[in-house]
């Protein structure tokens, strides 16, 4: 995926937000972060595009291509401490009950190393374990020390730029990649209205690409997938695929 000039200013202004509201490390802020998280959709309007390429790296080579990368889009009204999205009316919707996928998952039918983060990520965001775990089977192979060839680290792939927008200071470190990868994807949730496709295309392909598409749910989108990237069209399919093996 190519950054360009007007992402890169984004992802400067959320950093000295961040600054601005003494976020903590999984990137909560008090105070004005409504107002800027407004402002910050509205300045939504570059695409990504792909290139897809297969060199690898010193420390290992990511199961997804340079096609997908993380770029954080914060549009949303999020609440972390309370998983809802405040709505124009004052009211909170529980991010679990737009997900279509049923209550947060408790237990998986296939175990990984690090159960206990997932289960903390996925309690804390309000996203379904088998997701997360789908996600990161998808982009790594749960292994923590991959680094794609444009720069994507880690178990959920976050570039550098989108890491620090999010308080992460080692992508490295499961602990915090988790977090921030789980905390980014249910932004994407609540972003689509908790439609599922539409958050992983959002994952892989930017949230901007998608909401140009102008569908409103993932039967709209399936009918006019062809005009996503052939990576994007196959990450959806993987995913889905892979959650199948983590739930119960």
């Amino acid at each position: 995926m190519q950054i360009d000039p007007s992402g890169s200013r984004q992802l400067l202004e959320l950093q000295l937000s961040n600054v601005a509201n003494q976020t903590n490390v999984s990137g909560e802020t008090t105070g004005s972060s409504v107002d800027f998280a407004k402002m910050m959709d509205g300045l939504l309007s570059a695409d990504t595009s792909s290139s897809e390429t297969s060199s690898s790296t010193s420390v290992g080579l990511s199961k997804r291509s340079s096609d997908g990368l993380l770029w954080l889009q914060l549009g949303s009204l999020y609440n972390s401490d309370s998983n809802t999205i405040s709505s124009s009316s004052s009211e909170s919707v529980p991010l679990s009950s737009l997900t279509n996928t049923g209550p947060v998952d408790s237990t998986s039918s296939v175990p990984t190393d690090f159960e206990s983060l997932i289960a903390t990520a996925s309690d804390k965001y309000g996203v379904p374990e088998s997701l997360i775990k789908a996600v990161i089977d998808t982009e790594s192979g749960f292994n923590p020390n991959v680094v794609s060839s444009a720069g994507a680290k880690g178990l959920m792939q976050l570039m550098d730029g989108t890491a620090a927008g999010l308080g992460v200071s080692n992508a490295f470190d499961p602990a915090q990649n988790i977090d921030a990868g789980t905390k980014y994807l249910s932004l994407q949730l609540q972003r689509f209205g908790g439609e599922v496709k539409m958050a992983l295309a959002a994952y892989n392909a930017g949230p901007g690409r998608v909401s140009r598409l102008g569908v409103s749910n993932d039967s709209e989108l399936m009918s006019i997938l062809h005009l996503l990237p052939a990576e994007t069209q196959a990450y959806i399919s993987k995913v889905e695929k892979a959650q199948s093996k983590y739930t119960a």
